[in-house]
């Protein structure tokens, strides 16, 4: 099969290509909207993109022809919060998704607790396991859809008790989930550990 991405539209090649990069991680979002509401949303195409200091992209792209009110509302405030969610949380984070007015708090919607920000202003939800304040840094649009990629610096990251141990994450522990094609969701399944692998200098 062959198929030349020139006689997709948007949406199709939307379709295809996250069904084929999978199982992606979720960024679930908190930002503050112009009424002081708390907006929530989920974002799969995220990643990070530094390690000192930290920072984190989410891609955001457009609703019926105007940008989703995530990308609004860090343009204009210029912070927010990515979550990390469990897997008790999938139903929450798939409800997260449906398109609301911007002055309706998605976290109230579903009935999140939340906990006021340390660094900034946004507040994080109480549940989630994993929770990093950001301070938006940058902004780059790509594509004929012009979809927004968001990178923030991460200021702190609060962590359920027991995820960390001796500097690293507790994978098993964390048990976070991931988006693959459509509105399905996954778990992680059996993890594999392999030998670290040291680079030496060659001379």
């Amino acid at each position: 099969m062959r198929i030349a991405v020139e006689d997709l539209d948007a949406e199709r090649s939307y379709r295809l290509i996250t069904g084929l990069v999978v199982p992606r991680p979720i960024a679930w979002v908190t930002t503050i909207s112009p009424a002081g509401g708390v907006n929530l949303a989920p974002f799969s195409a995220f990643t990070f993109v530094a390690p000192k200091p930290p920072m984190l992209a989410i891609s955001v792209g457009h609703k019926a022809g105007r940008y989703k009110d995530t990308a609004n509302n860090i343009l204009r405030t210029g912070e927010f919060v990515v979550h990390i969610a469990d897997s008790p949380l999938i139903e929450a984070v798939h409800r997260s998704a449906i398109e609301f007015p911007p002055d309706v708090s998605e976290a109230e919607m579903l009935g999140l607790d939340t906990v006021s920000g340390e660094r900034i202003a946004v507040p994080r939800l109480a549940a989630a396991p994993v929770a990093m304040e950001c301070r938006f840094r940058h902004c780059i649009e790509f594509g004929e859809t012009r979809s927004r990629l968001l990178v923030g610096e991460v200021l702190v990251i609060h962590l359920r008790d027991g995820l960390v141990v001796d500097g690293k994450v507790e994978t098993a522990a964390l048990d976070p989930i991931a988006r693959v094609a459509g509105p399905t969701y996954a778990r992680l399944g059996d993890l594999i550990r392999m030998p670290s692998i040291h680079q030496t200098s060659k001379s």
